[in-house]
């Protein structure tokens, strides 16, 4: 089952379900009027989206209408919570490496996770507005999941049954903001600017083999400028799993229904157990410009890669085996903010 929100109907918009080619979408109005509220009764509520689901598959269904990704918020356009992890260790390593930090060895066994902004995330097709390009612009392509009520202390074995949606991100960050904001030692806030999600969330068996559970199995595929960035294995060097992560989320505190768990970049090393190559060289590249500024450094003794500018165009997708897209692409333009305060 694939669940989308169009933009049409105030700040949380409206409900929508998708067919699996999404080429074709229905509004789930008379079931749950917003993704949220599904959520919020999901035991209840999935059973009727399923039964719309099967309509619009078969051809029962009445409203439906072309998809449209332009046409859409966020899966969840605001939530209540947005905790982003960083279970690919090889990208913590890196990042650190690249504005001088060294890598505790804690970090292989306890996960990094940040409390995000989650009041006024980004569609997938809409710009992304900031005010200057000196902030250093990144993008960083994700996976997460989304939950439903999860209690606090929850064990990493029960935590897998909490995920109900799974989708890609966009987590947008302004890498001059943060050894600065870092340094204080409060953790990220100026630096990580609204993230942008994917034009539909999925439910877990609908991923088929590619979901095991607590990993998704596929490559995860970025372009920047039309040009190929990274493919790298989602379900690779992921040293801590979803359920890992929300285990660690829902620790001290319980979980709200519709929270999200992101990945983290997700981040390979190279066959030779190197921190990876470049899609020009052989390798899966980068989900990310720090990465490959890294590795430029590491090699050349200076980064050559810029960081993102105004027009850039970046896209975030995912493939199935036979090269179906599977959430829609995440396909923004980075744009300078002409607002006001």
């Amino acid at each position: 089952m694939k669940l989308a929100t169009l933009k049409d109907h105030g700040r949380d918009g409206a409900l929508a379900l998708v067919s699996r080619d999404l080429s074709h979408a229905v509004r789930a109005g008379s079931v749950a009027p917003t993704l949220q509220a599904a959520l919020d009764d999901w035991a209840a509520i999935e059973p009727d989206l399923r039964r719309l689901a099967a309509d619009l598959e078969s051809g029962a269904a009445e409203g439906v209408v072309p998809f449209d990704p332009v046409e859409c918020c966020a899966p969840l356009p605001r939530a209540y919570q947005w905790a982003d992890g960083s279970a690919y260790v090889n990208h913590v390593e890196l990042v650190r490496k690249a504005r001088g930090a060294e890598l505790p060895e804690s970090f292989w066994e306890d996960p990094l996770m940040y409390q995000g902004g989650s009041d006024s995330f980004l569609g997938p097709a809409d710009d992304v507005p900031l005010a200057g390009e000196e902030w250093g612009i990144d993008f960083e392509a994700e996976i997460a999941v989304v939950t439903d009520d999860v209690p606090m202390g929850v064990s990493v074995a029960d935590a897998a049954r909490h995920i109900k949606l799974v989708m890609l991100v966009n987590d947008v960050s302004l890498r001059g903001l943060i050894p600065g904001e870092l340094a204080k030692g409060f953790g990220f806030f100026q630096s990580k600017p609204s993230s942008a999600f994917s034009p539909v969330a999925v439910t877990p068996d609908a991923l088929g083999e590619a979901w095991d559970g607590a990993k998704l199995h596929l490559p995860l595929r970025s372009s920047l400028n039309g040009k190929e960035f990274g493919r790298p294995e989602a379900g690779v060097d992921m040293t801590f799993d979803f359920p890992t992560l929300i285990a660690h989320a829902a620790k001290t505190r319980p979980l709200a229904a519709g929270t999200i768990v992101g990945s983290g970049t997700v981040s390979n090393r190279d066959a030779d157990g190197g921190p990876g190559k470049p899609v020009a060289d052989g390798g899966l590249g980068y989900s990310c410009i720090a990465e490959i500024r890294m590795i430029e450094t590491i090699a050349d003794g200076a980064p050559k890669t810029p960081f993102l500018r105004f027009g850039d165009r970046v896209r975030i997708e995912m493939l199935d085996r036979d090269g179906a897209t599977i959430f829609g692409a995440i396909d923004q333009t980075i744009v300078k903010y002409e607002g006001s305060a």
